[in-house]
């Protein structure tokens, strides 16, 4: 997974046009460094799945 593929998927969850997103174990660490850079970061929620992948969802404020 490329930066720009992280930061359209990511764009995509804040303007509701994905529902979630499944981040697999290989591009997990890709994604994340991405993620992490974003101002509202605390507002997508990452839920682990067996097998190391990863269901993310935009949610402003399940944090507070």
């Amino acid at each position: 997974m490329t930066k720009e593929e992280a930061q359209s998927i990511l764009e995509q969850l804040r303007n509701k046009e994905l529902e979630s997103y499944t981040v697999t174990k290989k591009d997990f660490l890709d994604f994340r460094s991405v993620l992490v850079a974003q101002d509202d970061v605390k507002s997508f929620r990452g839920n682990a799945q067996h097998g190391g992948a990863a269901i993310y969802t935009y949610e402003p404020g399940w944090t507070k």
